[in-house]
């Protein structure tokens, strides 16, 4: 087993660093898709004599390349740069199995980047003819390096036949592929119908100009009509203990699900109705509200696509604590952090070797979703636990909550987490004696067994 070097977040658990900036790439990631199809049509409007759209085109696209291009970029080598941090074994599982179809995926995007330049640069001087091919590349490039990645992504949470063998394709088109992509795409398209709004509302036109050229940017978003089927369409094809974490299995789970499906209903509703049918004129100040409950669906959105894949980072293959379920058994007989070559960076407020011990188990096993006492944090969870009460929900972890992995760690280590969480619960007192783990302990680990738990009947 490969021991990467640690990354520590203080009161911020890894997941919310990760997703925190992977929310925002995604967001500006998906409002680029959808610029460039809605620019391109807008374009060959503007071709056939629509003076206004030329000036939205040429308007938006400059708001395209410093939001989209200089955030995207930036926060796009942010979330690999953090999730190489804290899931390096993720990663570096990603990149073995899809490095050459991550490699067409950046080729696709370097190629959108070098068009979307292009034409920011250039662009005025151009001949219609060169404007449209232009625009043209930049949309079918930036699609397609979504086309890519989505296979990629959708594989942690349904490989599908690539789990018996059948190759990296069947792991690209897994089960969830289809419907991952079509729901981004119709996401994709929305966002760039919400930032039109927005954008068409600084025009210097007056307002039945700027109506008419809202009414057709907002058709752009009415494909956020089929997003309630395509969510259906997932929902079905993922794993049944994962659809039950998200439909009552998990509380935080379901309410991210209701979070995104009552601002998606909210938004959806105002723009096929208000927008699309009646043709109302809608306000910078109406437009950014609909443009922050996209961003809120869209980030309740990220964390039930995160949270479904537990206990597993990649579904059936590696847990959320950068441990195989091969490599379990092995933890369980000589313990989980006896190959750990790390130090911790504060092992001197430790009064034992314990104590240490324990802090090296919550580092390994633990602070992947957990902190001690800031997000998430285990001190909160368990403050009314007895002590048996933590040794038997830890010993029996996957039993304890069927979204966690089996404890990988022997009594020992059971003990020593036991006594850490104590110790940190009276305020970290400099002296502290050690202890055995009850026999018991050993037993609850022989009786959770090695494997995840039985996956939960969705309802």
């Amino acid at each position: 087993m490969t021991s990467y070097p640690v990354n520590e977040f203080g009161p911020l658990m890894k997941g919310l660093v990760i997703g925190g900036v992977g929310i925002l790439h995604v967001f500006l990631a998906q409002f680029a898709i959808g610029g460039g199809v809605l620019l391109f049509a807008m374009e060959r409007r503007a071709q056939r004599g629509d003076a206004d759209a030329r000036r939205f085109v040429d308007g938006y696209f400059k708001i395209l390349v410093l939001v989209s291009f200089v955030l995207g970029a930036l926060t796009g080598v942010a979330m690999w740069f953090t999730t190489i941090q804290v899931g390096a074994r993720t990663i570096g599982l990603m990149i073995d199995e899809f490095h050459w179809l991550w490699a067409t995926e950046w080729v696709w995007f370097s190629l959108e980047v070098v068009a979307g330049y292009a034409f920011y640069r250039f662009g005025p001087t151009l001949s219609d003819r060169a404007r449209i091919r232009l625009l043209g590349l930049y949309a079918v490039s930036s699609w397609m390096s979504l086309f890519w990645i989505n296979g990629i992504l959708s594989w942690q949470l349904t490989p599908g036949r690539w789990l018996e063998g059948a190759g990296m394709w069947a792991g690209f088109f897994n089960p969830s592929f289809f419907p991952s992509l079509l729901f981004r795409t119709a996401v994709a398209l929305t966002l760039a119908g919400l930032v039109s709004c927005v954008i068409i509302n600084t025009m210097d036109l007056d307002r039945a100009r700027k109506q008419a050229l809202i009414s057709r940017a907002a058709k752009f978003a009415t494909p956020i009509a089929l997003m309630p089927l395509l969510a259906l369409w997932f929902l079905a094809v993922i794993p049944a203990d994962s659809r039950a974490w998200l439909l009552g299995g998990s509380m935080p789970m379901l309410m991210f699900v209701g979070v995104a499906a009552g601002a998606s209903t909210l938004i959806g509703g105002y723009v096929i109705v208000g927008l699309v049918v009646k043709r109302l004129y809608i306000n910078a100040a109406t437009a950014l509200l609909l443009l922050a409950l996209a961003f809120g669906a869209t980030a309740a959105g990220e964390f039930v696509r995160e949270g479904a894949r537990k206990p597993y980072t990649v579904r059936g293959v590696l847990y959320s604590t950068s441990i195989t379920p091969a490599e379990v058994a092995g933890l369980r007989a000589r313990g989980a952090v006896v190959d750990d070559p790390y130090p911790l960076r504060d092992q001197h407020r430790y009064p034992n070797d314990q104590l240490v011990r324990g802090a090296k188990v919550f580092r390994s096993l633990c602070d992947a979703c957990h902190t001690m006492a800031g997000a998430n944090g285990v001190q909160h969870l368990v403050a009314t636990w007895t002590d048996d009460q933590l040794r038997l929900n830890i010993a029996k972890l996957q039993r304890t909550k069927g979204f966690m992995p089996p404890f990988a760690g022997n009594a020992e280590d059971v003990e020593a987490i036991v006594q850490l969480l104590k110790w940190e619960r009276a305020r970290a007192p400099a002296i502290w004696p050690m202890t055995t783990p009850p026999a018991q302990v050993q037993t609850w680990l022989d009786e959770a067994g090695i494997h995840p738990a039985p996956p939960l009947e969705a309802p």
